[in-house]
Protein backbone atom coordinates (compact mmCIF):
# COMPACT_ATOMS: atom_id res chain seq x y z
CA UNK A 1 0.00 0.00 0.00
CA UNK A 2 1.32 3.23 -0.72
CA UNK A 3 1.88 5.55 2.11
CA UNK A 4 -0.58 8.24 0.70
CA UNK A 5 -3.43 5.61 0.90
CA UNK A 6 -3.39 5.65 4.61
CA UNK A 7 -6.01 7.52 5.24
CA UNK A 8 -8.01 6.93 1.86
CA UNK A 9 -11.76 5.03 2.35
CA UNK A 10 -13.88 3.53 -0.39
CA UNK A 11 -17.28 3.56 -1.20
CA UNK A 12 -18.61 0.84 -3.48
CA UNK A 13 -22.81 1.44 -4.00
CA UNK A 14 -25.10 -0.03 -6.25
CA UNK A 15 -28.86 1.00 -6.66
CA UNK A 16 -32.05 1.71 -9.02
CA UNK A 17 -30.83 4.99 -11.47
CA UNK A 18 -32.72 8.32 -10.58
CA UNK A 19 -31.49 11.68 -10.64
CA UNK A 20 -29.11 12.76 -7.23
CA UNK A 21 -27.60 10.44 -6.60
CA UNK A 22 -24.61 11.82 -7.36
CA UNK A 23 -25.25 15.19 -5.34
CA UNK A 24 -26.32 13.38 -2.47
CA UNK A 25 -23.66 11.27 -2.05
CA UNK A 26 -20.62 13.83 -2.39
CA UNK A 27 -22.89 16.54 -0.29
CA UNK A 28 -22.92 14.14 2.19
CA UNK A 29 -18.98 13.64 2.35
CA UNK A 30 -18.46 17.37 2.02
CA UNK A 31 -20.45 17.64 4.72
CA UNK A 32 -18.59 15.53 7.22
CA UNK A 33 -14.93 16.88 6.08
CA UNK A 34 -13.95 13.94 3.62
CA UNK A 35 -12.54 15.30 0.11
CA UNK A 36 -13.10 13.15 -2.83
CA UNK A 37 -10.01 12.24 -4.49
CA UNK A 38 -11.03 10.05 -7.11
CA UNK A 39 -14.30 9.00 -8.27
CA UNK A 40 -15.83 6.64 -11.15
CA UNK A 41 -19.30 5.40 -11.61
CA UNK A 42 -21.31 3.06 -14.52
CA UNK A 43 -25.31 2.81 -15.28
CA UNK A 44 -26.16 0.13 -17.06
CA UNK A 45 -29.00 2.01 -19.00
CA UNK A 46 -30.26 5.89 -19.25
CA UNK A 47 -33.57 5.15 -18.55
CA UNK A 48 -34.66 2.14 -15.59
CA UNK A 49 -31.10 1.34 -15.16
CA UNK A 50 -28.63 0.51 -12.09
CA UNK A 51 -26.44 2.56 -11.25
CA UNK A 52 -23.01 1.65 -10.20
CA UNK A 53 -20.36 4.06 -8.23
CA UNK A 54 -17.22 4.09 -6.59
CA UNK A 55 -15.26 6.52 -5.33
CA UNK A 56 -12.00 7.14 -2.85
CA UNK A 57 -11.83 9.53 0.05
CA UNK A 58 -9.86 11.16 2.53
CA UNK A 59 -10.46 10.57 6.23
CA UNK A 60 -8.46 12.96 8.03
CA UNK A 61 -10.87 15.41 8.26
CA UNK A 62 -13.74 13.48 9.03
CA UNK A 63 -15.99 15.06 11.62
CA UNK A 64 -16.98 12.03 13.55
CA UNK A 65 -16.12 8.21 14.24
CA UNK A 66 -16.25 5.71 10.71
CA UNK A 67 -18.66 4.35 12.99
CA UNK A 68 -20.81 7.39 12.81
CA UNK A 69 -20.03 8.04 9.52
CA UNK A 70 -21.30 4.67 8.19
CA UNK A 71 -24.62 5.15 10.53
CA UNK A 72 -25.18 8.51 9.15
CA UNK A 73 -24.91 7.82 5.26
CA UNK A 74 -27.15 4.32 6.18
CA UNK A 75 -30.28 6.81 6.69
CA UNK A 76 -29.61 9.45 5.28
CA UNK A 77 -28.46 8.53 1.80
CA UNK A 78 -28.51 4.97 0.94
CA UNK A 79 -31.90 4.05 2.47
CA UNK A 80 -33.47 6.91 0.46
CA UNK A 81 -31.67 5.90 -2.51
CA UNK A 82 -32.12 1.88 -2.15
CA UNK A 83 -28.56 1.49 -1.94
CA UNK A 84 -26.39 -1.63 -1.37
CA UNK A 85 -23.06 -0.21 -0.32
CA UNK A 86 -20.03 -0.42 1.81
CA UNK A 87 -17.13 1.19 2.93
CA UNK A 88 -13.98 0.04 3.24
CA UNK A 89 -10.57 1.63 4.64
CA UNK A 90 -7.01 1.11 2.45
CA UNK A 91 -5.25 1.12 5.48
CA UNK A 92 -7.35 -2.39 6.51
CA UNK A 93 -5.38 -4.75 4.77
CA UNK A 94 -7.45 -7.76 3.30
CA UNK A 95 -6.41 -11.01 4.79
CA UNK A 96 -5.41 -13.44 1.71
CA UNK A 97 -5.37 -16.92 1.47
CA UNK A 98 -3.73 -19.11 -1.11
CA UNK A 99 -4.66 -22.80 -1.99
CA UNK A 100 -2.62 -24.66 -4.26
CA UNK A 101 -1.66 -27.68 -6.33
CA UNK A 102 1.39 -28.17 -7.76
CA UNK A 103 1.57 -25.72 -10.31
CA UNK A 104 3.71 -22.90 -8.67
CA UNK A 105 3.58 -19.90 -11.19
CA UNK A 106 0.96 -18.02 -9.96
CA UNK A 107 1.71 -18.60 -6.11
CA UNK A 108 4.77 -17.54 -6.21
CA UNK A 109 4.51 -14.38 -8.19
CA UNK A 110 1.56 -13.51 -5.12
CA UNK A 111 3.71 -14.29 -2.82
CA UNK A 112 6.57 -12.12 -4.26
CA UNK A 113 4.61 -9.32 -4.83
CA UNK A 114 3.22 -9.48 -1.64
CA UNK A 115 5.95 -9.51 0.27
CA UNK A 116 7.16 -6.29 -1.23
CA UNK A 117 4.26 -4.60 -0.39
CA UNK A 118 2.94 -4.16 -4.07
CA UNK A 119 -0.21 -6.29 -3.29
CA UNK A 120 -2.23 -4.48 -0.22
CA UNK A 121 -2.44 -7.76 1.47
CA UNK A 122 -1.33 -10.37 4.47
CA UNK A 123 -1.07 -13.85 3.86
CA UNK A 124 -1.53 -15.93 6.54
CA UNK A 125 -1.81 -19.05 5.20
CA UNK A 126 -1.32 -21.32 2.55
CA UNK A 127 -3.24 -24.40 2.00
CA UNK A 128 -2.32 -27.48 -0.26
CA UNK A 129 -3.50 -31.01 -1.53
CA UNK A 130 0.40 -31.83 -2.05
CA UNK A 131 3.63 -31.11 0.05
CA UNK A 132 5.71 -30.41 -2.08
CA UNK A 133 5.70 -26.21 -2.12
CA UNK A 134 6.33 -26.01 1.50
CA UNK A 135 9.46 -24.92 0.99
CA UNK A 136 9.23 -22.14 -1.24
CA UNK A 137 5.82 -20.97 1.13
CA UNK A 138 7.57 -21.12 4.39
CA UNK A 139 10.77 -19.35 3.16
CA UNK A 140 8.19 -16.32 3.35
CA UNK A 141 7.45 -16.98 6.48
CA UNK A 142 4.26 -17.85 5.66
CA UNK A 143 1.58 -21.20 7.07
CA UNK A 144 1.65 -24.10 4.79
CA UNK A 145 -0.98 -26.84 5.38
CA UNK A 146 -0.72 -29.81 3.73
CA UNK A 147 -4.07 -31.53 3.71
CA UNK A 148 -4.31 -34.32 1.03
CA UNK A 149 -7.71 -34.74 -0.99
CA UNK A 150 -9.05 -38.16 -2.69
CA UNK A 151 -12.24 -39.07 -3.57
CA UNK A 152 -12.71 -40.90 -0.37
CA UNK A 153 -11.92 -37.98 2.07
CA UNK A 154 -13.46 -34.96 0.03
CA UNK A 155 -15.39 -34.08 2.46
CA UNK A 156 -13.05 -33.81 5.59
CA UNK A 157 -10.47 -32.24 3.81
CA UNK A 158 -13.04 -29.68 3.03
CA UNK A 159 -14.17 -29.36 6.60
CA UNK A 160 -9.63 -29.37 7.69
CA UNK A 161 -10.07 -26.61 5.11
CA UNK A 162 -12.66 -24.46 6.47
CA UNK A 163 -12.18 -24.63 9.92
CA UNK A 164 -8.16 -23.06 9.31
CA UNK A 165 -10.08 -20.39 7.18
CA UNK A 166 -12.78 -19.65 9.53
CA UNK A 167 -13.04 -15.99 10.25
CA UNK A 168 -9.31 -15.78 9.31
CA UNK A 169 -9.76 -14.45 5.96
CA UNK A 170 -11.18 -11.81 3.86
CA UNK A 171 -10.53 -13.39 0.08
CA UNK A 172 -9.28 -16.91 -1.06
CA UNK A 173 -6.95 -17.39 -3.78
CA UNK A 174 -7.36 -20.48 -6.18
CA UNK A 175 -3.68 -20.35 -7.54
CA UNK A 176 -4.23 -23.35 -9.90
CA UNK A 177 -5.38 -25.37 -6.94
CA UNK A 178 -6.65 -28.77 -9.10
CA UNK A 179 -10.00 -29.92 -6.55
CA UNK A 180 -13.36 -28.73 -7.53
CA UNK A 181 -14.92 -26.96 -4.17
CA UNK A 182 -18.03 -28.29 -3.44
CA UNK A 183 -21.20 -26.05 -3.11
CA UNK A 184 -20.92 -25.98 0.50
CA UNK A 185 -17.87 -24.43 0.50
CA UNK A 186 -18.14 -21.96 -1.71
CA UNK A 187 -21.45 -20.47 -0.25
CA UNK A 188 -19.51 -20.21 3.08
CA UNK A 189 -17.48 -17.50 0.96
CA UNK A 190 -19.66 -15.58 -1.53
CA UNK A 191 -17.34 -13.59 -3.97
CA UNK A 192 -14.36 -14.05 -2.00
CA UNK A 193 -12.74 -17.01 -4.00
CA UNK A 194 -10.83 -16.02 -6.78
CA UNK A 195 -9.84 -18.56 -9.49
CA UNK A 196 -7.70 -18.22 -12.76
CA UNK A 197 -8.53 -20.76 -15.88
CA UNK A 198 -5.91 -21.94 -18.79
CA UNK A 199 -8.28 -20.19 -21.28
CA UNK A 200 -10.77 -17.85 -22.13
CA UNK A 201 -13.85 -19.79 -21.06
CA UNK A 202 -15.67 -22.60 -21.42
CA UNK A 203 -12.74 -23.34 -24.16
CA UNK A 204 -10.48 -26.43 -23.12
CA UNK A 205 -11.81 -27.23 -20.08
CA UNK A 206 -10.67 -30.37 -18.21
CA UNK A 207 -7.43 -31.69 -18.30
CA UNK A 208 -4.37 -31.16 -20.46
CA UNK A 209 -5.54 -27.90 -21.71
CA UNK A 210 -2.16 -26.38 -23.73
CA UNK A 211 -1.83 -29.74 -25.48
CA UNK A 212 -5.94 -29.39 -26.23
CA UNK A 213 -4.94 -26.14 -27.71
CA UNK A 214 -2.10 -26.88 -30.01
CA UNK A 215 -4.25 -30.41 -31.40
CA UNK A 216 -6.58 -27.41 -32.73
CA UNK A 217 -4.03 -25.01 -33.82
CA UNK A 218 -5.24 -22.22 -31.98
CA UNK A 219 -4.14 -18.83 -32.87
CA UNK A 220 -4.81 -17.35 -29.77
CA UNK A 221 -4.22 -18.82 -25.69
CA UNK A 222 -5.62 -16.70 -22.85
CA UNK A 223 -6.63 -16.78 -18.81
CA UNK A 224 -9.49 -15.94 -17.17
CA UNK A 225 -9.86 -14.52 -13.56
CA UNK A 226 -13.62 -15.03 -12.28
CA UNK A 227 -15.16 -15.51 -8.55
CA UNK A 228 -15.98 -19.21 -7.90
CA UNK A 229 -19.73 -20.10 -7.97
CA UNK A 230 -21.21 -23.55 -7.57
CA UNK A 231 -21.69 -23.82 -10.77
CA UNK A 232 -18.00 -25.57 -12.19
CA UNK A 233 -16.39 -22.40 -14.08
CA UNK A 234 -18.90 -20.06 -14.52
CA UNK A 235 -18.76 -17.30 -11.98
CA UNK A 236 -18.46 -13.83 -12.88
CA UNK A 237 -15.77 -12.81 -14.46
CA UNK A 238 -12.81 -9.99 -13.35
CA UNK A 239 -10.56 -10.04 -15.68
CA UNK A 240 -9.41 -12.12 -18.73
CA UNK A 241 -6.07 -11.32 -21.57
CA UNK A 242 -4.74 -13.20 -24.44
CA UNK A 243 -1.52 -14.36 -26.18
CA UNK A 244 -1.53 -14.56 -30.06
CA UNK A 245 0.32 -17.69 -31.10
CA UNK A 246 1.39 -19.58 -34.32
CA UNK A 247 1.89 -23.34 -36.18
CA UNK A 248 5.47 -22.08 -34.86
CA UNK A 249 4.84 -22.84 -31.52
CA UNK A 250 4.88 -26.06 -29.78
CA UNK A 251 2.66 -27.57 -26.84
CA UNK A 252 5.36 -26.70 -24.51
CA UNK A 253 5.88 -23.27 -25.95
CA UNK A 254 2.29 -22.88 -25.54
CA UNK A 255 2.21 -23.79 -21.89
CA UNK A 256 5.10 -21.53 -21.16
CA UNK A 257 3.49 -18.40 -22.95
CA UNK A 258 0.01 -19.58 -20.92
CA UNK A 259 1.51 -19.33 -17.66
CA UNK A 260 2.86 -15.92 -17.99
CA UNK A 261 -0.60 -15.15 -19.05
CA UNK A 262 -2.69 -16.68 -15.79
CA UNK A 263 0.08 -14.60 -13.73
CA UNK A 264 -0.25 -11.09 -15.16
CA UNK A 265 -4.43 -12.14 -15.26
CA UNK A 266 -4.40 -13.50 -11.54
CA UNK A 267 -2.62 -10.54 -10.60
CA UNK A 268 -5.07 -8.01 -12.19
CA UNK A 269 -7.74 -9.95 -10.90
CA UNK A 270 -6.45 -9.90 -7.24
CA UNK A 271 -5.39 -6.58 -7.02
CA UNK A 272 -8.84 -5.35 -8.63
CA UNK A 273 -10.77 -7.51 -5.66
CA UNK A 274 -8.02 -5.88 -2.53
CA UNK A 275 -8.85 -2.47 -3.93
CA UNK A 276 -12.30 -2.80 -4.21
CA UNK A 277 -13.01 -1.70 -7.65
CA UNK A 278 -15.06 -4.92 -8.44
CA UNK A 279 -18.90 -4.68 -8.29
CA UNK A 280 -20.75 -8.26 -9.18
CA UNK A 281 -23.78 -7.35 -10.91
CA UNK A 282 -25.91 -10.94 -11.25
CA UNK A 283 -23.04 -13.09 -13.21
CA UNK A 284 -21.28 -10.48 -14.33
CA UNK A 285 -19.02 -7.77 -12.94
CA UNK A 286 -17.97 -4.12 -13.16
CA UNK A 287 -14.67 -3.61 -12.73
CA UNK A 288 -13.56 0.30 -12.16
CA UNK A 289 -10.38 -0.29 -13.41
CA UNK A 290 -7.39 2.89 -12.78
Amino acid sequence: MNMNDAGTARLLVTCPDKPGIISAVSTFLYNHGANITDFDQHSSDAQGGTFFLRLEFQTPALDCSREALERNFASRVAEPYGMQWRISYANDKKRMAILVSRHDHVLMDLLWRTSRGDLPAVIPMVISNHDDLRGEVERFGIDYHHIPVNADNKDDAEAQALALLEDQVDVIVLARYMQILSPAFVARHPHRIINIHHSFLPAFVGANPYQQAYDRGVKLIGATSHYVTEDLDQGPIIEQNVQRVSHRHSAAELKSLGQDVERQVMLRAVRCHLEDRVIVDGNKTVVFVK
